[in-house]
């Protein structure tokens, strides 16, 4: 069942907390301050961070949708230019207005629509959403691969961080594209280094990072099983949590022992890497 629109609600020291803050919170559009607060109360209120945490994941699954389509090429047969005696060049103020109106409008309804309709969005999000279930396939392998590797403390990874263009060039040439691993130092991840492994059809690359915690997290690159499943996926292995999803040619997990909210926060990190360097 949906959980209700969040009624505003008045915590010790901060403002109330309505709907839209947390929306505002999902979307990173807070002022560090208000983000901090947020963030407390969501702390203090499970349910809600759960929803909070849907969201995002819904946002990822719907820009690994539709980011392609800002690379596609225009139709050749869409007019750059206004056809002669369309009217547009008489009247520019018309569809000018026109255009305003519509962009107003539907920015307003989208907004506040969201809240309203944010059940239902949910329900069709959800073979799109990160979601536990049983893990298969290259997610279950990055799963083993982190359990097998992770607690090694002597020798975790084959390259060590120290010789990471050495160990991008050993990658790139085994798997035949260039595989860089993410900088996740702002998430408060190090780069330890990385080592292949043997996949189903093929090599796969594991980037392995650490926490000041000493919590350290795990990144499966592969190019077997590409291409079947598409949606952003969360799951479990044992105390082994996996955030993972397939972008064009490669499949990605991430592994660790850290909750869905962490996972998901280092994902979009890595996400958004990805997409630029594209």
């Amino acid at each position: 069942m949906d959980s209700p629109p969040l009624q505003p609600i008045s915590t010790d020291g901060i403002k109330p907390v309505t709907e839209a803050d947390l929306h505002a919170y999902a979307d990173h559009l807070l002022d560090p301050t208000r983000h901090v607060e947020i963030d407390a109360f969501l702390d203090a209120h499970p349910a809600e961070r759960e929803r909070v945490d849907d969201w995002r994941a819904q946002n990822l699954a719907l820009r690994q949708l539709l980011d392609p389509v800002l690379s596609e090429p225009l139709p050749l047969r869409l007019p750059l230019k206004p056809a002669p005696g369309a009217g547009w060049q008489e009247w520019p103020w018309r569809s000018l207005a026109a255009g305003v109106a519509i962009a107003v409008v539907s920015t307003g309804s989208a907004w506040w629509g969201r809240g309203a309709y944010d059940g239902q969005l949910q329900r069709s999000a959800t073979l799109a959403a990160a979601r536990a279930g049983t893990l298969n396939g290259f997610a279950h392998r990055a799963a083993v691969a982190h359990v097998v590797y992770s607690p090694d403390v002597r020798r975790p990874v084959e390259v060590g961080a120290d010789q990471e263009q050495a160990l991008v060039t050993w990658l790139t040439k085994r798997m035949g594209t260039e595989v860089k691993p993410p900088d996740l130092r702002a998430l408060g991840y190090e780069l330890i280094g990385g080592r292949l492994l043997p996949g189903d059809k093929g090599p796969v690359a594991q980037f392995m990072f650490g926490s000041a915690k000493g919590e350290r997290l795990t990144l499966y690159v592969t190019r077997e099983d590409a291409g079947r499943e598409t949606a952003f996926k969360f799951g479990q292995d044992g105390p082994v949590n996996v955030f993972y999803w397939v972008d064009k040619d490669f499949g990605y997990a991430i592994s660790s022992g850290d909750s869905k909210q962490e996972m998901l926060r280092v994902a979009e990190a890595v996400y958004s890497q990805l997409e630029v360097r594209k």
